[in-house]
C-alpha cells in the first residue's frame, strides 16, 4: 500500500526506491517487534517446568507443565485415568500466564496513550529481561510463576502498544507484525529444544535467550522508519489531523444523534478523545472484540482442556510426544494463517468464530467417546484449528484498521486486543471441570 494510506505517517519522498526501502524496513520491524513480543511468553511455557524439575526434583507442588513437557506416562504413577490426565489441567499455567496480559489490556486504553511509546518499549524489554532472569535463576515454584508473569506484562503491554503502533505507518506493517506473531510460536519451541537437545541447561538457555529483548529494542529503534511528527518520548496529543479518508464505521447504529454530533465536530476536535468517545467506540467494537474472544475461547479450550486428554495407546508416538505434536502442529497452523494476509483478507470472522467452535465441539465428543481412529487424524484438525485462529487475529485488526475514522484508530487498535485475552482466561476457567470431569471417569 502507498506510504500516503497511512493517515499519521507524513507524505512519502520521491524517490520510488527510498519508498520501497523505508517500507521494507518497517515491515520487516514490525516483524521482529512481533516475534520478539511473543517469544519470551512462548519460551517461559516451557522453560519453567525445567527449570523446577532440575532444581526441585521431588517437590510435589511443581505446577504442570507447559506445552511440549508434559511428562511420561511412566512418570506419572498417581494417574489412574484411562486419559493419561497429568494431576492438574494445563490450564493452570495458562491462567498465571493471561492473567496480568488480560488485566493491562483491559485498562491500558484508557490510559496509556499519557506513556510515550518509547517508554512503553522500555518497559516491555526490562520485563521481558527481567522474566528470563528471575525464571533461570528460579529455586520454588513462586519464583518460576512470577518469571512467567513478567513475560505476560511483557507480551500484553508490547501487544496493544504495537497494534497501535501501526496506524504510524502504511498498513502492510499489520501484515509483518501478525506474521512475527504467528512466528514466535513455533520458532520459540523449536530454539529451546534445539539448545537443550545440545545438552544445554535450562538455566543457560535461557541466559542466551537474553539476545531476545535486544533484538526488540534494536528493531524499534533502529530498523523502524517513524515519521518526523511521531511521538516518541512525549505523550500522545494533538498530533492527529481530522481527515475525511475513511468514514467512522464503529459507531452504534442506533446513536444517530452522537454519529451527527462527531461528523459536525470532526474538523474541529483534534485533541486525546475523552472518556466518554472511548466508551463510544467500545460499543462500536464489539463486533470485532466479541467474535475475536469466541474464536480465542474456543481454540484455547481446545489446547489446553482437550488436546492432553486426545491420547492414542496403540500409537507409535508416547503420551508426551503427541501433545508436543499438537501444540506444534497449531503453531504453525497459526504461522501460515497469520501471515496470509499478504495474500488475502477475510471479512467475515464470525465464520472463523463459528467454525472454531464446531472443532471444539467436535473435540468434546471425540474425548468422550473416543472415536477418532488415528493421533493423525488430530494432528490435521489442530493444524486446522490453529489456521482458523491466526486467520482470524490478523483479518480482526485489519478490518478496525481500515473501518475505524482517523481520530479513534489508535485507540481502537488497543482496546480490541482485550478480546483475546478474555477468550483464552475464559477458556481457562473452563477447562479446570472438564479436565477434571474426565479426568475422573
Amino acid at each position: 500500500m502507498d506510504h500516503t494510506d497511512s493517515v499519521n505517517a507524513d507524505p512519502a519522498t520521491d524517490p520510488d526506491t527510498e519508498d520501497r526501502f523505508q517500507r521494507f524496513r518497517n515491515q520487516s520491524g514490525f516483524w521482529l517487534l512481533g516475534l520478539c513480543n511473543n517469544f519470551a511468553y512462548v519460551v517461559m511455557l516451557s522453560a519453567a517446568h525445567d527449570i523446577l524439575e532440575q532444581q526441585e526434583p521431588h517437590n510435589a507442588t511443581v505446577p504442570t507443565p507447559a506445552p511440549g513437557l508434559l511428562q511420561s506416562d511412566s512418570g506419572n504413577s498417581s494417574n489412574s485415568s484411562s486419559y493419561g490426565c497429568n494431576p492438574v489441567s494445563t490450564a493452570a499455567v495458562l491462567l498465571a500466564d493471561i492473567i496480568p496480559t488480560f488485566l493491562i489490556k483491559l485498562t491500558a486504553p484508557f490510559y496509556i496513550h499519557k506513556v510515550p511509546y518509547g517508554f512503553r518499549v522500555l518497559v516491555c524489554v526490562a520485563t521481558a529481561t527481567v522474566s528470563f532472569l528471575v525464571v533461570s535463576f528460579s529455586s520454588t515454584v513462586w519464583m518460576s510463576i512470577l518469571g512467567v508473569i513478567f513475560a505476560s506484562v511483557s507480551s500484553g503491554l508490547g501487544e496493544l502498544s504495537f497494534l497501535s503502533l501501526t496506524v504510524y505507518f502504511s498498513n502492510n506493517v499489520l501484515s509483518g507484525w501478525g506474521s512475527g506473531t504467528g512466528g514466535a510460536g513455533v520458532a520459540g519451541a523449536l530454539l529451546y529444544s534445539a539448545l537443550t537437545q545440545a545438552h544445554l541447561s535450562p538455566r543457560n538457555t535461557l541466559l542466551i535467550m537474553l539476545l531476545v529483548p535486544a533484538v526488540m529494542m534494536i528493531s524499534y529503534f533502529v530498523l523502524l522508519v517513524f515519521p518526523p511528527s511521531f511521538p516518541q518520548w512525549r505523550p500522545r496529543g494533538a498530533c492527529h489531523r481530522g481527515s475525511q479518508e475513511r468514514q467512522p464505521l464503529i459507531w452504534d447504529n442506533n446513536d444517530e444523534d452522537y454519529v451527527q454530533d462527531e461528523r459536525e465536530k470532526e474538523d474541529s476536535q483534534t485533541g486525546p478523545l475523552t472518556f466518554v468517545n472511548k466508551i463510544h467506540i467500545l460499543k462500536g467494537l464489539l463486533r470485532f472484540i466479541v467474535p475475536l474472544a469466541v474464536v480465542y475461547f474456543a481454540e484455547y479450550f481446545i489446547n489446553q482442556g482437550l488436546l492432553e486428554l486426545l491420547y492414542f495407546r496403540n500409537s507409535s508416538i508416547s503420551h508426551a510426544e503427541q501433545y508436543r505434536w499438537y501444540q506444534t502442529l497449531y503453531q504453525i497452523g497459526v504461522m501460515i494463517s497469520r501471515t496470509s494476509l499478504f495474500c488475502i483478507k477475510i471479512r467475515r470472522v464470525w465464520l472463523l468464530s463459528f467454525l472454531q467452535c464446531v472443532n471444539a465441539v467436535l473435540l468434546v465428543f471425540a474425548v468422550y467417546y473416543q472415536f477418532l481412529p488415528s493421533v493423525w487424524l488430530v494432528f490435521v484438525i489442530v493444524l486446522y484449528e490453529g489456521l482458523l485462529g491466526g486467520a482470524a487475529y490478523v483479518n480482526i485488526f485489519y478490518l478496525i484498521s481500515k473501518e475505524t475514522g482517523d481520530r479513534e484508530r489508535e485507540f481502537a487498535m488497543a482496546a480490541a486486543s482485550v478480546g483475546d485475552s478474555f477468550g483464552i482466561a475464559l477458556s481457562g476457567v473452563a477447562a479446570f471441570p472438564v479436565h477434571n470431569y474426565f479426568c475422573s471417569l
